[in-house]
């Protein structure tokens, strides 16, 4: 079926998608390069078809994602891509979807930023299995992705997303919380989270950061507009592709990145975890987004002995080891330690479901990281950001499935 690529209500490229796959047969005419998605090269006036598919297999559920067979069975869909295309392709990320030849849909009358969409897919999703009535598809649910279980919900004119944790420990609400208090106090911008109970289960809950007239754009995307040489670092590539595409210098951002994860043992920062923001209208870079999804950090998968240990920690977007990331960091100056007093007697307090003893590991081992950084900010900086060597091979997400 045909379609046009639209951002919000410009023409971007007609395409033709096969339904039951989802996947993008052909493109017919790029009527505005400029606004295709970003990392997709145009040569000739020809857009990469393989690009744009990898592009758009990112706008759909995981199938393994816990729960997802029996919402797609109970909402009578055959799988995630067709479910995409049920909600055009909108998302609560930018202002990409596809309208169908033919239809006079427009971005702002049907855009998941503006309007109270439907409940179904969410409730489908979160196992809520009767549905009752017609079912309405139309839903951010439809297109977002990540392991763990999660929707979107409608809350004072604005969407709200709520994101539960992994068995056994159901740990990742609480980190994700924990982070956010972490960087009020060290003033690092950040997207805000509060832990809620739902059926006695932890979830953590955040406001939407991108607005209709913004777009988040990851750091692969990113990094796909320029070639990496095997000679640049990871972290080095990255910073050259910003600087290539005008953004504002993100240097200090990943300072603050780095050290937060350092601090929470943060075992996912892959490069869809972190990127930029830019402006739809002007397409002009705003900067570095807000830091969001910390959640999988402070030992979440581990046992109590492990977490004390510190031993088997992995470590993204840049280096295997976190110490070795920490050498990236360009500045310590900023980081006010004093601010971190007082933090045990409030993860004690948010975190009253966890254990006692799996409690005390985490608070004994972030304590010792604390320390270390304050070592390494004493000792003075003794920056590293060319060598390849421990940069990370592999920078998928984490899956949660056990």
């Amino acid at each position: 079926m045909k379609y046009s690529l639209m951002q919000q209500d410009i023409v971007v490229a007609d395409l033709e998608i096969e339904e039951t796959t989802g996947r993008i047969q052909k493109i017919y005419q790029v009527w505005e390069a400029e606004r295709m998605p970003v990392g997709v090269p145009i040569r000739r006036g020809i857009a990469d078809r393989t690009a744009l598919n990898e592009w758009w297999a990112d706008r759909r559920i995981p199938l393994y994602r816990e729960g997802v067979p029996e919402a797609l069975s109970d909402l009578q869909i055959a799988n995630p891509a067709m479910l995409s295309l049920q909600s055009l392709g909108m998302s609560v990320s930018d202002a990409y979807w596809i309208r169908p030849e033919g239809s006079h849909f427009t971005w702002k009358e049907k855009n998941f930023f503006a309007h109270a969409f439907s409940e179904d897919v969410g409730n489908a999703l979160m196992g809520q299995r009767e549905m009752k009535g017609a079912v309405d598809l139309h839903s951010p649910d439809s297109t977002t992705d990540g392991y763990l279980k999660k929707r979107w919900e409608w809350i004072d004119k604005r969407p709200y997303l709520l994101k539960g944790g992994s068995p056994p420990y159901f740990q990742q609400p609480f980190a994700e919380v924990v982070a956010s208090e972490v960087m009020d106090r060290l003033g690092i911008r950040h997207v805000p989270y509060t832990l809620v109970m739902r059926d006695g289960k932890p979830y953590s809950l955040c406001e939407d950061f991108v607005t209709q007239d913004t777009e988040l754009v990851s750091a692969w995307r990113i990094m796909q507009t320029q070639k990496k040489a095997s000679s640049t670092s990871v972290y080095q590539h990255f910073v050259n592709c910003c600087e290539v595409l005008g953004a504002p210098s993100v240097i200090p951002d990943l300072d603050q990145m780095i050290v937060l994860d350092y601090i929470l043992a943060n075992e996912d920062r892959h490069l869809s975890n972190f990127g930029l923001l830019r402006d739809v209208a002007s397409l002009s870079w705003i900067g570095f987004a807000p830091i969001y999804d910390s959640g999988s950090a402070l030992g979440y998968d581990k046992t109590a002995q492990q977490i004390r240990s510190g031993t088997g920690i992995l470590c993204k977007p840049f280096k295997k080891r976190h110490e070795d990331q920490l050498n990236l960091v360009s500045s310590f100056d900023w980081i006010d330690f004093e601010a971190l007093c007082g933090l045990d007697a409030w993860m004690r307090r948010i975190g009253a479901y966890i254990e006692e003893e799996r409690m005390e590991a985490i608070l004994f081992s972030m304590h010792r990281r604390i320390e270390r950084i304050k070592e390494m900010a004493e000792r003075g900086i003794q920056r590293e950001i060319i060598s390849t060597e421990g940069d990370v091979e592999r920078n998928q997400a984490e899956d949660y499935r056990n």
